[in-house]
């Protein structure tokens, strides 16, 4: 599938997309992109949409001027969804990365916080 890529003279959408997988991982990542959301960073978008490309989702996707994915895990099931629906221009942002590992890392507010404060460095 050819996708046409963003480009941030456009003005398009930032679209965070988030591992929300059953881990504790998946549920940080999930609250960050919800919290970073929520103080206005970007728009949290759906990841299954992506997956199932359905066509409203995909198209403002094309449209986004930015876009972080958040995985939780190594497996990179954000990126890898999103570059197998043709998305390659995005920031990428991965847990294990910042020291947090599946099944050891609590979904506290502290945690969320500071994945949400690297989600803006990262987008920045």
């Amino acid at each position: 599938m050819s996708v046409q890529k963003s480009c941030e003279c456009y003005g398009g959408p930032t679209l965070i997309f988030a591992c929300s997988g059953a881990a504790d991982v998946g549920a940080i990542a999930d609250q960050a992109a919800r919290k970073m959301a929520k103080e206005g960073d970007g728009k949290m978008f759906c990841l299954a949409g992506i997956g199932g490309r359905i066509s409203g989702i995909m198209k403002t996707t094309e449209s986004a001027s930015r876009i972080l994915a958040i995985d939780g895990c190594p497996l990179n099931c954000v990126k890898n969804s999103l570059q197998l629906a043709g998305f390659n221009a995005f920031k990428h942002l991965q847990l294990a990365e910042l020291g947090l590992e599946k099944g050891s890392s609590p979904a506290t507010e502290e945690t969320i916080a500071r994945v949400a404060a690297k989600g803006k460095d990262v987008l920045a």
